[in-house]
């Protein structure tokens, strides 16, 4: 069902779905890899759409770690609370409310932030706002990794944080490209 609800999903807000199909096991795997999920004590994952990545990332995250996704639309966030893991915190609203959302669930400055809402479809200011709130969220160490299909995320992010390191997953449709940036100390 997975695929017929994202399909779903894209019909109703393609501008905040971003593609048609869920993400390839591939993408899943190569996400695992360059997220670097065993030291870290809290994930929020942006856009977690039907749960194929999150399924992956709690598969991946060490038993006491807690796991935060944050999703606008409220069917696919009615999903992931089937998922049923108490370590797994789905919450309705805006990655611009990060901080917020961080304190609304008692959970600290995140160790990662992984995102697959499609920057390219929003507006630039939203954008902005999306980077800023997890540059200040981000516990010192913490990592931003996003995957898209453009590149709109790093001409907003290397403004914010710098340059990214940059790698690419061909078996995907379409293929994906993935970025990922480190805050250091207090930057």
């Amino acid at each position: 069902m997975r695929g017929i609800d994202f399909f779903r999903g894209f019909l109703r807000s393609p501008e905040q779905v971003g593609s048609i199909i869920p993400s390839s096991r591939f993408l899943e795997r190569r996400l695992i890899n360059m997220a670097d999920l065993a030291e870290a004590r809290c994930v929020v994952e942006l856009g977690p759409g039907t749960g194929g990545t999150t399924r992956a990332m709690l598969e991946a995250m060490r038993p006491d770690a807690k796991l935060l996704t944050i999703e606008l639309d409220p069917q696919f966030s009615a999903i992931l609370e089937e998922i049923g893991d108490p370590r797994l915190f789905p919450h309705t609203g805006s990655a611009t409310d990060l901080q917020q959302i961080l304190q609304q669930h008692g959970l600290p400055g995140p160790d990662l932030v992984v995102s697959g809402i499609p920057f390219s479809t929003m507006p630039k200011e939203v954008g902005t706002a999306i980077i800023e709130a997890i540059r200040d969220s981000l516990a010192p160490g913490g990592r931003f990794l996003a995957y898209q299909f453009r590149g709109h995320v790093r001409r907003l992010g290397e403004p914010i944080l710098g340059q990214p390191e940059v790698a690419l997953e061909v078996l995907n449709v379409p293929p994906m490209r993935f970025y990922r940036w480190s805050k250091v100390n207090g930057s």
